[in-house]
Parts: structure tokens; C-alpha cells; sequence
């Protein structure tokens, strides 16, 4: 007879016990739980670990933090008062979570996380105590899961019959477990789309399926796809999208002409980039008997073709935004609209709806008028053209000499006829050019002079080849040509409005709070550095400060970085049927109406001014804020999608470089290592301070630096140094630099 085996009693103390069971009383709190059900929660089921549950229990029940319901049945005392707010993730586990009621994001640790994810509305409680001046708190409930499909590489273990996707997100603190039955024909180390299904209350990961696979890692179209994956952008449109966009009847018509103010014969003109293929807005321009200018701007009457209650105006409302990736552009609106029907082409009659003024040589605004027009645009033209019209005061037939002469970009097409009656109409586009440009600096002078804030931050752009693969970078910058069009967009923005706004009736502001104060400080702990000074003591000083700071910087080491921190110190612009104003614009009144092709807000406006100009009554408020929220959010996520493009392309530009030094400015110093920007090219990576083998580096807060232990190097933000391309990777998305040193000064 073989003798029953005996389990060891267990000795071990259970560590935390107090928190681990007010945690599983309190996020289950209209539940009871006896000891035995508290320690399967826990895993354990011997003698000791059960005494020291029901040990517990009671000294819980004396302190009147958890009351005996029933023998043996336990429930938490609710004394604490419950939040709910947003989960911000750092790469590390922990987190933050952004409340109105608190003033502070609230400290969340890696164990008190519970399963919730990035970005997820979640229900949490205070505690009473500290972490490291942050007030701390713990996750009792997920209300809302932010999103649920994650782009990843897929491991698969087909012996053990399961994979796990490895998420591309250093937010994404766990993998994700799949069935060998869910991973959609993917094959090991694929870049799949994966959706979370559900989470065991005991298991590490949760459980996931593959609704996608992307493609090999690395390649082109594998890693532009995974970037709109990643948002939940979509690509392409559905069929039956693309099928009514196609059967709309875009013919214009003689009884909708009549419908409207008839503008054909006015000098009409389009200025976009080179590469534009939908040109949203257009200019007239006409001096009229008693000296005034008559200056309209027209924009596609997408509202027009664009119905409520459609697939097409549904689909619209979903995408909010076009999305302008490195190497394509992703549309709100179906090719028919965006590029045809919607798109101010020259020598073509199109639907527009204006906004038309009368000013003088003050550009006071003597007349104004809005409404639906028909008008027919004489010629398009791209910037450079424009700007060499301002810088030569030459005609066009003059600008299309100086292309041959290579003085402007020969790749723009020339798309006016210079002969016999469009000779004058050359002429005067050129005059009116020249004038309006005239009129755009004395209205941008005195926005200035209101307190606007003056960013013209260099965007990268890249020269890619026939495989988009980037062959060359380059900055754009705004000249003339681009602050001309946009004073007068910026004019129609304002004036619409405020048209609508003095009525009290509800319309889709483009709103722009103050600067953070906090932040504020900052930027001034950090231009010191470089010698600028701040003068932060009213709303006046702060902006003329902020664009005395931005002029002294141009052409200057420190110029992105600074550039980059000041626009950080703003407000993040948003979307809303509450009127604040628009700081950074010094407007009392702002909206997005100009662009209807790519912008819903603006497609919103649009319908919004006309039923008023109808006589309508006002709209429901309510309805229109939550649009605008959604709006505001598919912004955001385009722009996350933009810069992660960006990001990428500036990665695989660098892979070309191994082992190359380049001259760089720091833009960045943390605990783990030191963020560069390459002068040359804008592309950013990071030295590891693991990687600084010449001494033992610290980082010195205070300084904003990494200090050597022994050799007392310092490396500050802001400074120049030379650094070596370590490794570009493509599929983390992340540049390694070796630091070689800072260059030498020259002595003479």
C-alpha cells in the first residue's frame, strides 16, 4: 500500500496582501467574496496562504476598511471617491492619467495598470499617498477600450499549435496570443494586423485573431500600409462608395447658375504647390469705380455634391480629414470629386462658394458678401511662379523667360496661352498679384501687431524616385506666394465666422487656447541656454516675446529645436461649437472654411452658413459638438500617421548612410541616452549612453545634460556634435547614432 502523498505546508508570506485584496473587493464592489474565492483569485491553495487571507480579512473588517455582509462573506467599504479619465502609457509600464478632476495627471504603476491599455477611459481611485509628488492611483475598471486592432510581427509556433504577435507600439506593454486557427494565413515574421478578442482574467496576454496581413517588414508598401493600419485609417474606398461618387451628374447647369451669383468673367486664378492635384481655393480680383478692391475667395462648392444621409457624405464624415502621407496622399473625398468635379482647374466653370470684400489701401473692409457663385478660374499657378511674379515684378510672359533662363523650378508646367486677349490676361494676373501681395503684408503686419504668433517652421520633404525610394531631402520654406494665399484664406476663415458668431447661432469653430504656463517656463529654462531672453509678464508680452524669440532664431543652430519647443509650449487647436477665440491667430473669430476637399469642418461650415444665409434657425448644438470632437480626433491621428511617414522615410534615407559622420545639434537629453537632429537633413536619432564607452555619463537635470564621471564632458541641449549613423531600423522605426565628439572650434 503506497502512502498519500502530502503537499509541504507553505511558509511564505504573501507580499502586499492588503492592497491585492482591497484591489479585488474594490473593482468587483458590488460583489461579496469569502476567503476561499479570494485566494483562487490569487492562486494559492494551501493552509498557510489561506490562513493569512482570513488573518487578513479580519484586520481589514476592524479597521472598517471592508464589512462582513454575511458569515464569511466580504465586501469592500466604499469610502473612496472613484474618477474616470484617459490612460497615458510610458514605454516602461507605468502611466498617467489625464483627469479634469485633478489639476495633475495621476501616477499610475505598471502593477496597478489591471489590463488597461493606452488611450482606454478607464475608472480609477486616488490613493491617499505620494509618488514622488504625483498623486498616485490605481485602475478599478476599463470603461472604453481606445482601440483593439494593433499592427505587430507575427511569431508562430506550430509545434506548440499558437502565435503571438509582437505589437510595433513601444505602448503596448504585453504580446497578444493567437490560436494557429486565427492567424489568417500568415506566415512567421509577417507584419499582420491583429484584433483583440478577449482577456482571460488570468492569463499575461490577451487573445487576439489576424484580420490582415500586411507583408514582409521593411518593405515599402508593407510599412506605409502598417502606418494607417496602426491609426485605423483606412486606404481605399469601399465599392459603393467609389460607384456613387462615380454616378453623380457633374454637369453644370443652366438653373443652377441661375441659383447663383454668376462670377465667370471676373480675373479668376488658382496658387498651389507644384504638385497639387486639387485646387480648393481660388482668388479674383477687380478694382472697382470708386477705388476699392474687389477681392473674392472661392472655394469648391463640395457641399453641393456631398448630401446628407449618403454613402459618400458617410464615408466622408468617417475619414474627417485627407491624409498626407511622404508619398501619396490619402483623400477625404473619391478621386471624381477631389481631382475633378471639386477641383478649380484652370479654364473650367465649377460650383464655389464665396466670400467676397471690398477694401481699400488700409485693407478696411468697406463690403463684404457670402454665398454660392459659379466661376471660371483663367489660369493655375504653381507658388514658384507666383513668387517669381513678387520678386521680379514681372509679368508672366517675363516668368516664363526667366524658366528658361533656370532662374525658377523649369518642371512647372506653363499653363497660360501668352497671346493676342490672354497676353492682358497675363498682365493683369501679374498686377494683381503684385497688388495683393501688397495688400496680404499690411493684413499679416497688423495681425502681428494684435499679437498673432509667427510660425513658419521648415517642413522636411523628400525627393523620392520612380520606387519612392528617397533619393535627396529639402526644407520647405513659406515666401510671399504662401503668405499671400494664406492672409486672404485666413481672412474668409475670420470673417465667415464672425458673421455666423454675432448671431449667437451655432457654427464649427476653429478654436486655440493659451499657452500652459508651466511649459511656458520651460522654453525659458531651455532658450537661456542660447542667450534669448523671455518676457512672459502679460498676453501681450508673451506673443511678442514668442515672435521676437522665432525671428532671432532663423538661420541659427537652434532654430527646429526652438522652434519646435515654442510650438509645444501652444494649445493644441481644436475643433467646437464654443467660441474661446484663436490665440495663436489673435482672432476673436476662426473657422475652417477654405478647404472642403479635405477638411469635414470645413464641409460643416459650408452648410451651417448657408442655411443661416437661408434664414434658418439654428442648428442643434449638440449634434454638431460631438462632430467636432470626432473631427478634432481623426486630425489628430492623420498627423500621428504624417509624422510617423516622415519619420520612416527619413529611416530609410539614413540606411544609405551607415558608418557616415554627420555635424548635429542635441535636441533631447534623458536618463538613457541623448536625441540628436542632423543639421543636413532634419533626420533625428538617439546615442545610447550605454553606447558613450570613452566614461561614465550621468544625466544632469538641472543642465539639460549628460556629464562625463571622470573627464567632466558635458553634452547639453542645444549643443553641436559630430555622430556616426549606427544602425537604421526600419521595423522599429528608430535611428542609432555613436557619438564621435564635438567638432573642433576654429581658434581663428
Amino acid at each position: 500500500m503506497t502512502k498519500k502523498k502530502h503537499r509541504k505546508p507553505s511558509h511564505n508570506k504573501i507580499s502586499n496582501l492588503t492592497n491585492t485584496i482591497l484591489s479585488i473587493l474594490k473593482k468587483e464592489r458590488n460583489s461579496t467574496f469569502n476567503y476561499k474565492q479570494i485566494a483562487a483569485k490569487l492562486g494559492v491553495n494551501d493552509a498557510s496562504s489561506r490562513n493569512q487571507i482570513i488573518k487578513k480579512l479580519q484586520q481589514l473588517k476592524a479597521k472598517q476598511e471592508i464589512e462582513e455582509v454575511d458569515r464569511g462573506k466580504f465586501k469592500a467599504i466604499v469610502n473612496t471617491e472613484y474618477h474616470t479619465g484617459i490612460l497615458d502609457l510610458a514605454a516602461k509600464g507605468n502611466g498617467y492619467i489625464i483627469c479634469d478632476d485633478f489639476e495633475e495627471d495621476v501616477f499610475i504603476a505598471s502593477n496597478n495598470i489591471n489590463k488597461a491599455l493606452n488611450g482606454d477611459e478607464v475608472e480609477f481611485y486616488a490613493y491617499k499617498r505620494r509618488h514622488r509628488g504625483k498623486q498616485e492611483g490605481e485602475i478599478t475598471n476599463i470603461i472604453k477600450r481606445a482601440k483593439t486592432e494593433y499592427v505587430g510581427t507575427i511569431q508562430i509556433h506550430e509545434k506548440k499549435n499558437f502565435a503571438f504577435v509582437v505589437a510595433d507600439s513601444n505602448k503596448m506593454y504585453t504580446d497578444i496570443f493567437v490560436p494557429i486557427n486565427k492567424i489568417n494565413k500568415a506566415e512567421d515574421g509577417d507584419k499582420v494586423l491583429v484584433s483583440l478578442e478577449d482577456w482571460p482574467e488570468k492569463s499575461d496576454s490577451p487573445n487576439g485573431k489576424v484580420i490582415e496581413v500586411l507583408g514582409k517588414p521593411g518593405e515599402h508598401g508593407t510599412e506605409i500600409n502598417s502606418i494607417m493600419a496602426e491609426y485605423g485609417l483606412p486606404m481605399e474606398f469601399p465599392k459603393e462608395v467609389e460607384d456613387y461618387a462615380n454616378n453623380i451628374d457633374l454637369e453644370i447647369k443652366p438653373e443652377e447658375i441661375a441659383k447663383r451669383r454668376d462670377m465667370r468673367k471676373d480675373l479668376t486664378f488658382t496658387i498651389d504647390p507644384k504638385d497639387a492635384k486639387d485646387f480648393d481655393d481660388a482668388l479674383s480680383f477687380k478694382v472697382l469705380d470708386n477705388g476699392l478692391y474687389e477681392i473674392g475667395i472661392h472655394i469648391a462648392d463640395v457641399s453641393h455634391y456631398l448630401q446628407p444621409g449618403t454613402v459618400l457624405d458617410d464615408e466622408a464624415y468617417e475619414r474627417a480629414t485627407s491624409i498626407y502621407l511622404v508619398d501619396r496622399v490619402v483623400p477625404m473625398l473619391p478621386e471624381v470629386l477631389s481631382n475633378g468635379a471639386c477641383s478649380l482647374r484652370p479654364h473650367e466653370e465649377k460650383y464655389t462658394f464665396s466670400a467676397v470684400f471690398q477694401m481699400n489701401e488700409k485693407c478696411e473692409i468697406k463690403n463684404e458678401w457670402f454665398g454660392r457663385t459659379v466661376t471660371y478660374s483663367d489660369a493655375r499657378f504653381a507658388y514658384e511662379e507666383a513668387q517669381a511674379i513678387i520678386e521680379n515684378n514681372a509679368t508672366i510672359n517675363e516668368v516664363d523667360v526667366l524658366k528658361h533662363k533656370k532662374k525658377i523650378d523649369t518642371t512647372i508646367p506653363a499653363e497660360v496661352s501668352l497671346t493676342g486677349e490672354e497676353y492682358q490676361t497675363d498682365v493683369d494676373i501679374a498686377q494683381a498679384t503684385i497688388k495683393m501681395n501688397q495688400l496680404a503684408r499690411k493684413m499679416r503686419n497688423a495681425r502681428m501687431r494684435d499679437g498673432a504668433i509667427s510660425f513658419d517652421k521648415v517642413e522636411v520633404k523628400f525627393d523620392l524616385d520612380e520606387e519612392a525610394n528617397p533619393v535627396g531631402v529639402f526644407f520647405k520654406t513659406s515666401k510671399d506666394a504662401n503668405k499671400m494665399i494664406e492672409e486672404f484664406m485666413l481672412l474668409a476663415n475670420r470673417k465667415v465666422s464672425e458673421f455666423v458668431g454675432k448671431q449667437k447661432k451655432t457654427f464649427v469653430y476653429r478654436v486655440h487656447d493659451e499657452p500652459n504656463d508651466e511649459k511656458l517656463a520651460q522654453l525659458q529654462t531651455v532658450v537661456a541656454r542660447f542667450g534669448h531672453k523671455l518676457n512672459f509678464k502679460d498676453k501681450g508680452s508673451i506673443a511678442s516675446s514668442l515672435n521676437n524669440l522665432l525671428k532671432d532664431v532663423v538661420g541659427k543652430k537652434e532654430q527646429n529645436l526652438v522652434d519646435t519647443l515654442t510650438i509645444r509650449t501652444m494649445s493644441k487647436a481644436e475643433y467646437t461649437t464654443h467660441n474661446i477665440g484663436h490665440y495663436g491667430l489673435a482672432f476673436e473669430y476662426y473657422s475652417h472654411f477654405t478647404s472642403p476637399i479635405r477638411r469635414y469642418p470645413d464641409v460643416m461650415a459650408h452648410r451651417l452658413l448657408q442655411l443661416y444665409l437661408d434664414g434658418g434657425k439654428s442648428a442643434n448644438e449638440e449634434i454638431y459638438e460631438e462632430r467636432c470632437k470626432h473631427s478634432s480626433n481623426m486630425e489628430y491621428l492623420a498627423t500621428k500617421a504624417e509624422r510617423d511617414s516622415i519619420k520612416y522615410m527619413q529611416i530609410r534615407f539614413m540606411q544609405d548612410h551607415q558608418d557616415e559622420e554627420f555635424l548635429g545639434v542635441i535636441s533631447g537629453v534623458t536618463d538613457w541616452g541623448i536625441y540628436i537632429e542632423i543639421i543636413s537633413n532634419k533626420c533625428e536619432g538617439m546615442v545610447s549612453v550605454r553606447d558613450m564607452k570613452d566614461d561614465h555619463y550621468q544625466f544632469d537635470q538641472d543642465q539639460y545634460a549628460m556629464v562625463g564621471k571622470k573627464s567632466s564632458i558635458m553634452y547639453q541641449l542645444g549643443d553641436e556634435v559630430i555622430v556616426k549613423v549606427k544602425n537604421a531600423d526600419l521595423t522599429k522605426k528608430h535611428l542609432d547614432f555613436y557619438m564621435v565628439g564635438k567638432p573642433e572650434v576654429d581658434s581663428e
